[in-house]
């Protein structure tokens, strides 16, 4: 005897599109998993308009789109003994430019990727050291690296792999 009750409920749950958890994530740069990061900003992109007033039409303005604007990327992490990130800025600032492309993966509760978004052709144009304060014994030091880009994208596996909630597909498809 099938338990229509307790398989609608299951359906119900695997259908329910509830909202992943923004703490669970992952930075990949170059290929490469570029540590345990606490924040990401600046996963954005806008289109730019011009507006056009049509003589003689006084409800309305037109609105054209023009370009694609993305802001800089900012990385926080825990400062820890490992410097791959420092010394690529480090070696930027000495006019030693290395582009790489990177994703930010959305994980699931497994800490299996959902979906992502990859940026290109990026460097990072500011870094941040941490603040240090012996009144607060509790807090970890971070710092902060911010990268410049050429556009962020969502790749159709990420979208397709984001609609199943499944997992097991490569970022860089």
């Amino acid at each position: 005897m099938v338990n229509i009750v307790g398989s609608a409920d299951r359906l119900h749950r695997f259908l329910r599109p509830d909202p992943f958890m923004g703490y669970n994530f992952l930075v990949e740069i170059g290929g490469l998993i570029a540590g345990g990061f606490s924040e990401v900003s600046g996963l954005e992109s806008e289109i730019e308009v011009q507006e056009y007033r049509e003589g003689g039409v006084n409800g309305f303005v037109h609105q054209f789109p023009t370009q694609v604007t993305y802001p800089n990327l900012v990385l926080t992490q825990g400062l820890t003994n490992v410097d791959l990130l420092w010394n690529w800025y480090s070696a930027t600032a000495q006019g030693i430019v290395t582009l790489l492309n990177g994703s930010v993966l959305l994980l699931d509760r497994q800490r299996l990727p959902v979906m992502w978004w990859n940026f290109r052709d990026a460097y990072p144009v500011k870094w941040i050291g941490p603040q240090f304060n012996a009144s607060n014994t509790t807090e970890v030091a971070v710092t902060q690296l911010e990268l410049v880009h050429r556009g962020i994208t969502k790749p159709l596996a990420s979208q397709l792999l984001g609609a199943v909630g499944g997992a097991g597909i490569i970022p860089g498809l």
